[in-house]
C-alpha cells in the first residue's frame, strides 16, 4: 500500500495564454500537514482546485490514495474541502450542519448522532450541538466547517485559506488548534496560504510556488535555513537583502559589492564574478555591539551605525540600524535583565559572518 496520498505529476494549467500552474510534481506523505505557500497568482489555489477535480489539468496526472483521478468528478473523489467562506447552514444547528453529509448518505440518526458528538468533542466544541451558528465565535464556526468534512472519513481533507476571516489573535490561536487537529485525527491535510507563519507554525511540510513554477519543497526550516533561491529566501521569513555584483572571491568568500559597502557571503557554484547577485542576512543572524566595543575579528561583516528605531515585541525586539548611505538593517535583540536595549540614536556596530548570509545569483 502507497504512503502517498496525493501525487501531482508534471501538471500543468492553462487559462487561454495565461499558464498559471506549469509542469508541477508534488508528493503528499499519507497523514501529513502539507501546505502549499505562494503570493497572490502564483498558482497554489488552481492546483488546489486540480486536486479536488473542480479543475481539470491539461496535462499531467492527478492521484489520491494511490488512483487516478484525472475526469472524475469532485463529488466522487475522497477528498473534502474547506473555504475562507464557510457557508454553514444559518438555520440549522451545530450537530445538524456537522451531520449534514451523514444524513445525506443515509446514516441512520443514532449512529449519526453518537459520530457527530465524538466529532465535536475532537474540535473542542463538546455541549454546542445545539446552537446556531451565528451563536459561535469565527474560530467556532471555522471548526464546525471542518468538523463537517472530517466526519465523512475523507482522504485529504483541503483547506484554501480558511484563516484569513479571522483577527490575528484568533489566527493565531487557530494555527495551534489545526495542527493539534489534524495530529490527532490524522487526515492529510493540504493546506493553502499566503501566510509564511502559517505555512511555517503548522506544516511537516511546505511547497513554494511563484508564477506557476514550484520552486521548493521541504520541512520550514529547511526553507528557513536552506532556501533554493532568491524568492525562497526572501518569501520564506523575514531578512535583510542587498543587491549588487560580485567584484571578488576572497578566502572562499565571494564579495558582493553594494556602493559603498562590500559585503563578504558565501559561494554559490552559479556565482560568477561581475554578475549581479542579492544577498540576505536574517536579522537574528546579526550580532549588535557596541561602537566602544571595537573591530571584533569573530565576524567578517562589520559596520557602524546609529540606531534609528527599536521596535519592542515581547521577549524580542527588532532595531533598525541606519548605516548611512540610505541603508538601513533590521536586527533582532532578545531581552535579557543584564542586557540593556539599545536607544534611539546609540551609535553601535553590527557584524555577521559570512556563512550566516545567503548570496544568490539574479
Amino acid at each position: 500500500m502507497t504512503d502517498i496520498d496525493v501525487e501531482l505529476v508534471n501538471i500543468t494549467k492553462k487559462f487561454g495564454e495565461l499558464v498559471a500552474v506549469d509542469d508541477v510534481s508534488i508528493q503528499v506523505t499519507r497523514g501529513s500537514f502539507f501546505s502549499i505557500l505562494g503570493p497572490s497568482g502564483c498558482g497554489k489555489t488552481t492546483t488546489l482546485k486540480m486536486i479536488s477535480g473542480f479543475e481539470e489539468p491539461d496535462n499531467g496526472d492527478v492521484f489520491i490514495g494511490g488512483e487516478r483521478v484525472n475526469g472524475v468528478p469532485p463529488n466522487h473523489r475522497r477528498v473534502n474541502m474547506v473555504f475562507q467562506q464557510l457557508a454553514l447552514f444559518p438555520l440549522m444547528t451545530v450537530s445538524a450542519n456537522v451531520g449534514f453529509g451523514l444524513k445525506m448518505s443515509g446514516v441512520p440518526k443514532a449512529d449519526r448522532q453518537a459520530r457527530v458528538e465524538e466529532m465535536l468533542e475532537k474540535v473542542d466544541l463538546p455541549g454546542l450541538g445545539d446552537r446556531k451558528p451565528d451563536q459561535l465565535s469565527g474560530g467556532q464556526q471555522q471548526r464546525v466547517a471542518i468538523a463537517r468534512c472530517l466526519i465523512l472519513d475523507p482522504t485529504v481533507l483541503l483547506l484554501d485559506e480558511p484563516l484569513g476571516a479571522l483577527d490575528l489573535k484568533l489566527r493565531d490561536q487557530m494555527k495551534i488548534q489545526l495542527k493539534r487537529l489534524q495530529h490527532e485525527v490524522g487526515t492529510t491535510f493540504i493546506y493553502i496560504t499566503h501566510d509564511q507563519s502559517e505555512a511555517l507554525v503548522m506544516s511537516d511540510e511546505v511547497a513554494v510556488m511563484n508564477e506557476g513554477h514550484l520552486l521548493q519543497i521541504g520541512a520550514p526550516d529547511e526553507l528557513y535555513s536552506n532556501p533554493a533561491d532568491y524568492f525562497v529566501a526572501s518569501f520564506v521569513g523575514e531578512s535583510n537583502a542587498f543587491e549588487g555584483p560580485i567584484t571578488h572571491l576572497e578566502n572562499g568568500h565571494a564579495v558582493l559589492s553594494a556602493d559603498p559597502f562590500d559585503f563578504k557571503s558565501p559561494t554559490h557554484p552559479d556565482i560568477r564574478v561581475g554578475e549581479n547577485c542579492r544577498l540576505f542576512i536574517r536579522p537574528e543572524r546579526i550580532r549588535l555591539m557596541s561602537s566602544d566595543a571595537g573591530s571584533d575579528a569573530l565576524y567578517d561583516n562589520q559596520f557602524p551605525g546609529e540606531i534609528q528605531d527599536v521596535v519592542f515585541d515581547g521577549a524580542v525586539a527588532r532595531a533598525f540600524v541606519d548605516l548611512g548611505h540610505n541603508t538601513v538593517i533590521t536586527v533582532l535583540v532578545t531581552r535579557t535583565s543584564d542586557t540593556p536595549l539599545p536607544v534611539e540614536g546609540e551609535a553601535v556596530l553590527v557584524g555577521w559572518n559570512a556563512l550566516d548570509a545567503l548570496c544568490f545569483p539574479e
